[in-house]
């Protein structure tokens, strides 16, 4: 590569030539130091006005889909580049279906490497197609932009910080056999006081009291009647669901983690959301594990936004696989914190006897419970009024198979 040590030979070479007259080294040095500075100038202008961008054909996507990655690279000025570089970092956990890879030293991560010229004003596109085939959450970038002059003897880099993130929802599948009583955790629940009321449920009519409101009063029946008649709206509640979720796929977290145990368990979440989002119910998930980079646990409130599975999908794609505290501390901890009619779902791969003496303790005090086990190994816990449902994927769908309650005098509480 040329350097400084080029130009102090050229600059001695036309210093002799001066001395001594000769024509041919003043020449040659003339030529070196033209060429340089011609070189120098170029570098510094290279890389203006170069504009370099990623765009995805969809920025989240499910586990197994296939979406596009669209690179362009535009050069916006009269000058043009003979020789263009681009590192671009790239997930490795995203398949690359067409193109190559360079090694990176940063775990996880490639490069997507092009090469080419631009003339003057000229724009370039690639088109890649991704295999979305792990769940997470993806950044793309940053990107290292070379270039230099015509003549190769002088180069600059730049870094484009810009980041693009992709993210991979974990897979929803289709629940079976997931019937439940209605005084269990799912169905429509009528309430037995008259707290929450429907005004899209008319169920008749009554005489005016002084505390009603203007609003409900019914006046055709009014005019039947000939004295003030309101409405009478049918009691119900808002069936709320809150999963929790346990990272752990071994009895203890130093033991380590089975990864696709855990893609199991993330699978099993997210779909018994989607089924209670399908019903319009308020669907909260809550995890023992962390955001990534992060120490906060993972939370969505139960609610029902339009968003809400979204957001919910959005969280599982992101959990990490390490525990933060243990599942049962963690329902403990949060549960209180819970509305007292919503139904406590839990999503585990392991089940311990902590586990279970927690859950007797909340059915004890009257929560609405129910335990999905990833386990099939163990057999079924000695919990009264525990609902158990095991899961077996049969296809494409999650099968759950209920197990029967248990009677009280084998309560591990």
């Amino acid at each position: 590569m040329f350097n400084e040590v080029w130009l102090i030979l050229a600059g001695f070479v036309m210093l002799v030539g001066l001395v001594l007259h000769q024509d041919g080294l003043m020449t040659i040095s003339s030529l070196l130091l033209t060429v340089a500075g011609v070189g120098w100038v170029w570098k510094h202008f290279a890389l203006r006005c170069v504009e370099y961008e990623r765009k995805f054909s969809e920025r989240r996507a499910f586990v197994g889909e296939v979406i596009d990655l669209t690179i362009t690279v535009t050069n916006r000025k009269p000058l043009p580049l003979a020789w263009l570089r681009i590192e671009d970092e790239y997930p490795l956990p995203v398949g690359l279906l067409d193109g190559t890879l360079a090694p990176c030293n940063k775990p996880e991560t490639a490069y997507l490497t092009n090469l080419l010229s631009l003339r003057w004003y000229e724009r370039v596109r690639w088109r890649y197609r991704l295999q979305c085939s792990q769940r997470g959450v993806y950044a793309f970038g940053p990107a290292k932009i070379s270039s230099g002059d015509l003549f190769g003897l002088f180069s600059e880099s730049v870094i484009s910080p810009k980041i693009n993130w992709l993210i991979v929802y974990p897979q929803v599948r289709p629940l079976e056999d997931f019937e439940l009583p209605p005084k269990e955790p799912f169905g429509e629940i009528k309430a037995r006081q008259r707290i929450f009321e429907d005004p899209s449920r008319t169920i008749g009519v009554r005489d005016y009291h002084a505390e009603d409101a203007l609003k409900r009063i019914h006046w055709k029946a009014t005019a039947r009647q000939q004295k003030l008649q309101v409405r009478v709206y049918e009691p119900t509640t808002i069936q709320q669901l809150a999963i929790f979720m346990n990272i752990a796929t071994l009895p203890k977290v130093w033991h380590g983690v089975i990864p696709s145990l855990l893609e199991k368990v993330i699978s099993v979440t997210a779909s018994i959301a989607a089924y209670g989002i399908e019903r319009r119910w308020q669907v909260g998930v809550l995890a023992n594990g962390c955001w990534p980079q992060s120490d906060q646990p993972l939370k969505v409130l139960p609610g029902r936004s339009p968003d809400q599975l979204t957001s919910i999908l959005e969280s599982l794609a992101a959990v990490t696989s390490v525990p933060t505290i243990s599942i049962e501390e963690f329902i403990a901890r949060e549960s209180p914190r819970l509305p007292w009619g919503a139904t406590l779902v839990v999503v585990s791969a392991v089940l311990t006897e902590e586990l279970l003496v927690v859950l007797a303790r909340l059915h004890d005090a009257g929560r609405r419970l129910a335990l999905v086990s990833l386990d099939e190994k163990v057999p079924a816990p000695q919990v009264p009024g525990l609902l158990l449902y095991r899961v077996r994927e049969d296809g494409e769908v999650f099968r759950m198979e209920p197990l029967e309650e248990v009677a009280d005098a084998h309560s591990v509480a």
